[in-house]
């Protein structure tokens, strides 16, 4: 027994030796993993909200299970701000300075990153935005405010090419009023000027308006006789707004909407309520490249649906901002650790006794290496290539879908390089399209013949039909057949133009087929926005240009007569007497004969030419009167 105690003791030396040396050679591996502290606030009561912080709590997941020999750890520290700017921004600044968080993730609108961009800048903690999209936040003008989206004027260019390709001459604008929503406007504006598209009226709706403001505010819209909207808002609003919009009878035929960005790409947690009013619409989004990557991640996210749930409903399909929010962790994280943040920490200032919070805030000492490494990192997301070009990404693909059903339906994709395209696999080059490279959409009212047309007017006379001729087969027939050379110089600039310009033609006619009125209330009905343009014989006068605009004459100006070429069968050597009428010609001899008289008159007594038998001086009479014709008389006029 005492010779047992001695080996046991030996043995037990060695095992702890053993183990000494093996925790050695493994001291990377068992080192603790520095947590770094980052900084999330969100809306948590809304969609974008919701669906964000889910994904993002994957992304930490599915990233240190690839990523497990980093030494750095995110923990992500949620505040829920809701809608109101004054809670975002207290919300980031007690994260700041009693969390000393390392990154500020959100907050989620335009409005509330204003503030909380100040703060980032005065502690120089980054400010990482995946869905602040208004152009006013410029990452260039606020250093320590990184996006992780595009911002909104990068579809400017899209929406104007939807305009262009459809040949729409005049739209309304329909927005939020908020930074948000109003940041995208001046753009647009600028962007239709230029392609020649006016607005006629542009809508604000803030989003506390109720829903008799809102159907106030349609009624408006609907007496416009405008019938393409551009609609600019967030999903909560616009699921209000089209929802009224069916009740109004304005998701009908002869309308078209458009979605911005924004609103197309979170259509997936709206009811079926709501998409079923929406039928037929038009949205543009940012093309999302397929991957293994993505694949993978759609499959975990579908199993997890039995425990992440909306309060509306599960979200079944992937969604672009959690797509951005899952990016963004996986940037944060790469760079967090390539930028070596551990024990890193906040130098406090010398606040002088001063209570006041912002005063008391702190500056991190290595925020702006953590900010460059951030806006150097590169990989492949879920949402295609992570590359920030002056400290936000920029999309280079769009697509364009069409709402038919409970689904999108993709008609198109447009590239800055070629244009729309039914499919990325083309080789064209162009740098514009026409609707023809898009499939054909399933407008409002459940039709394909695209609306707003241009109803152009044109008179019925019974006179000049060479220039307007409108004339119906039958008393049966509903369109009558409409030529004639005004029509054919409209069919003419028609053909030349880049772009289409669907029209049809209403002749200005009572019910017995005769014309309505004059020339004047014919124009005057342009006004009264009747008719958009009227093609015919009309005169430019000065009274008509009070009221519309003429396009340049396309005859010589000047007074001119039209007649029918008649081939005259008796032709003469006497055709030249045709001119004038007879009684003319016979006044115009007697007048001659009387001319001759009174110079016989006058030379016969001073004149010897004027002398001899009478005959000589009846032929030199006449001769005198008609040779006045050819040549003057000089030696008789000196005489006279």
């Amino acid at each position: 027994m005492a010779n047992q105690k001695p080996l046991l003791s030996k043995f037990l030396s060695f095992l702890l030796l053993s183990l000494s040396l093996s925790l050695w050679d493994n001291e990377p591996l068992l080192m603790a993993k520095e947590v770094i502290p980052i900084g999330v606030v969100l809306d948590l009561k809304s969609p974008v909200g919701r669906v964000a912080e889910s994904y993002m709590s994957m992304a930490l997941s599915d990233f240190y299970a690839v990523n497990d020999n980093y030494r750095t750890r995110l923990s992500l520290l949620t505040k829920d701000s809701g809608d109101d700017i004054v809670d975002a921004a207290s919300a980031a600044l007690d994260l700041m300075k009693n969390k000393e968080v390392q990154a500020i993730i959100g907050p989620q609108s335009s409005a509330q990153a204003r503030f909380v961009i100040e703060l980032g800048r005065k502690a120089q903690v980054p400010i990482i935005s995946f869905s602040a999209t208004s152009p006013s936040l410029s990452p260039s003008q606020n250093p320590f405010f990184i996006r992780t989206i595009h911002d909104d004027s990068a579809q400017v260019k899209v929406i104007v090419d939807i305009v262009k390709a459809f040949g729409w001459w005049e739209i309304v604008l329909i927005y939020e009023d908020t930074d948000y929503g109003n940041g995208l406007i001046p753009y647009i504006l600028d962007a239709l000027q230029e392609i020649d598209t006016r607005v006629s009226y542009r809508s604000e709706i803030h989003p506390s308006s109720n829903n008799t403001e809102i159907s106030e505010e349609l009624i408006k819209l609907k007496a416009n006789h405008t019938r393409i909207f551009l609609v600019h808002m967030t999903a909560s609003l616009g699921s209000k707004l089209f929802a009224l919009a069916k009740n109004a009878g304005m998701m009908s035929e002869g309308y078209a909407w458009i979605l911005t960005e924004g609103l197309s790409s979170l259509l997936d947690p709206m009811s079926s309520k709501v998409m079923d009013s929406m039928q037929g619409v038009l949205g543009i989004r940012p093309y999302l490249p397929p991957s293994k990557q993505l694949k993978d991640f759609e499959r975990k996210w579908k199993r997890n649906l039995t425990s992440i749930r909306t309060k509306s409903k599960s979200i079944t399909s992937l969604n672009f901002f959690g797509l951005w929010a899952y990016d963004t962790i996986w940037a944060l994280a790469m760079a967090v650790e390539k930028a070596n943040m551990v024990h890193s920490s906040f130098l406090k200032q010398n606040i002088n006794n001063n209570n006041v919070d912002l005063a008391a805030l702190g500056i991190f000492e290595k925020g702006s290496m953590l900010r460059d490494t951030i806006l150097s990192t590169t990989f492949q997301g879920l949402s295609g290539n992570f590359h920030l070009v002056k400290g936000q990404l920029e999309p280079s693909t769009f697509e364009l879908f069409n709402v038919i059903g409970k689904t999108e339906r993709i008609i198109g994709y447009w590239t800055r390089q070629r244009g729309f395209s039914k499919d990325l696999n083309g080789t064209s080059e162009r740098a514009y399209s026409t609707s023809k490279e898009l499939k054909q959409p399933i407008w409002p009212g459940d039709t394909t013949e695209q609306p707003s047309k241009l109803r152009i007017g044109v008179p019925v006379t019974s006179g000049f039909k060479e220039f307007v001729k409108v004339e119906w087969h039958s008393p049966t027939d509903d369109k009558p057949r409409i030529s004639g050379f005004c029509i054919d110089v409209f069919h003419a600039v028609q053909e030349a133009l880049p772009f289409p310009l669907p029209h049809e033609f209403i002749p200005y006619m009572n019910k017995h087929r005769q014309i309505n009125g004059t020339y004047d209330q014919l124009l005057y009905q342009i006004k009264n926005q009747v008719y958009d343009a009227v093609v015919g014989d009309t005169a430019i006068v000065a009274n008509r240009s009070l009221y519309v605009d003429f396009t340049l004459p396309y005859t010589e100006s000047g007074v001119s007569m039209v007649v029918l070429v008649k081939d005259d069968e008796n032709k003469n050597l006497w055709i030249f007497l045709k001119p004038l009428s007879i009684n003319l010609w016979l006044t115009i001899g007697a007048a001659f004969i009387f001319t001759g008289l009174v110079i016989w008159v006058l030379e016969h007594r001073v004149n010897t030419e004027f002398r001899g038998p009478p005959n000589q001086q009846l032929g030199l009479i006449f001769w005198f009167s008609f040779s006045t014709l050819a040549f003057a008389h000089s030696k008789f006029s000196s005489t006279l």
